[in-house]
């Protein structure tokens, strides 16, 4: 009788290993590839489409020039250098400085060309330089300008943010144990109240405890002259934060409350939560088990994209607080036409909520039992 060839246990062992584990790692390579690529189309279209509309069509490139023959001409008006010269050799002249500075600024070339340049640019983000705004040190990169207003928005609106969450997330919670209750409809008759936008409660806000009451400032971050202390600062900055704090929670708590109480009650109208009931469990443990984890995803989402949405800040709350945002710094961009920051601000939100949407889908699957990463549909 010939010798059966056999594997070597070891090999056999390996090979089934590779045969469990091979499928839901390509399916898990499949999946990321996928989804990073469409991440990466829509980051770009996105981006593409910000462009066009910060540069109003081409339309921008136009007012630039204008703003180019109007300063040509100042210039050689006020030079009396060019006193001299007759007309048509001072408008000679005239004209060759303001080609000059077009071919300089590169306008002189078909936007369509140019705005892929800028899409390129901005999906690397070389952010360039800005033409009219610059940071407190003087330097026209985009990005310093931006990474110098980046801390004080997040330092205002990530605070905000957080407490706006955690507080109408254990709000309501509280009430859905107590659906009917007095409290329950008044944290209803309530939720009207952030109809109007944080701004709106900020002018009565300054107007009642800056003018009037005169024990908070009007606006801005820090005092003039600056407190010499650490601790001095601190509080200061804190004290500068009470007013937009109080206008961002008086016009966003009231829905957070009743968008969180509505999605617990319908978990809680759930046959496995009556189940658990019946069976004598207790309250806390049905919330934390049978609520809770069930909305996880949902919690963590709003969650991931309110911290987002804090980079962002606020463009009218900044402006009338005065506080030295990101979204201070976008209104006067979009006033000044400064077309790189406008774009540099949308770039750098892309990305993050890209980013966050591709950790979301992974961490949907080590959070939920029902979403299975990577599988094939039956």
């Amino acid at each position: 009788m010939a010798q059966e060839s056999r594997t070597p246990p070891k090999a056999e062992s390996a090979a089934g290993k590779w045969r469990v584990f091979s499928p839901a790692a390509l399916r898990f390579a499949r999946y990321t590839l996928i989804r990073g690529v469409a991440l990466v189309v829509t980051v770009a279209i996105g981006v593409y489409i910000a462009v066009w509309i910060a540069n109003m069509g081409g339309h921008v490139d136009e007012i630039r020039k204008a703003e180019i023959r109007e300063a040509v001409g100042v210039s050689f008006r006020g030079n009396p250098a060019y006193r001299d010269l007759t007309p048509s050799e001072k408008r000679k002249l005239m004209d060759a400085e303001i080609k000059r500075q077009v071919e300089r600024l590169g306008l002189d070339k078909p936007f369509i060309g140019r705005s892929f340049a800028y899409l390129a640019n901005a999906l690397t983000l070389s952010l360039g330089r800005a033409e009219r705004m610059s940071s407190d040190t003087g330097s026209k990169q985009v990005r310093s300008i931006i990474l110098e207003r980046l801390p004080a928005t997040l330092m205002l609106f990530g605070t905000a943010q957080v407490l706006v969450f955690f507080v109408g997330l254990f709000i309501a919670l509280f009430l859905s144990r107590r659906y009917g209750s007095f409290l329950d409809r008044l944290s209803v008759s309530l939720a009207p109240m952030s109809a109007a936008p944080p701004w709106f409660y900020g002018i009565f806000l300054i107007l009642i405890f800056a003018a009037i009451a005169g024990i908070l400032p009007y606006g801005g971050m820090l005092d003039a002259p600056t407190p010499e202390t650490t601790f001095g600062t601190v509080l200061n900055v804190v004290k500068h934060m009470i007013l937009p704090l109080m206008a961002w929670l008086l016009s966003t708590v009231a829905i957070s409350v009743y968008t969180w109480r509505t999605f617990f009650l319908i978990h809680s109208s759930e046959d496995y939560v009556e189940l658990a009931k019946a069976k004598g469990l207790h309250s806390n443990a049905i919330e934390r088990r049978y609520i809770l984890r069930p909305a996880l995803p949902t919690v963590i989402t709003q969650f991931a994209l309110t911290m987002i949405y804090a980079w962002q800040g606020a463009i009218i709350t900044e402006t009338v607080f005065s506080w030295p945002g990101l979204g201070r710094m976008l209104f006067q961009a979009i006033g000044m036409y400064e077309v790189p920051v406008i774009i540099g601000s949308v770039v750098i939100f892309a990305y993050l909520l890209a980013i966050s949407v591709f950790l979301l889908d992974i961490l949907y699957a080590m959070v939920d039992p029902r979403v299975k990463l990577g599988a094939k549909r039956a």
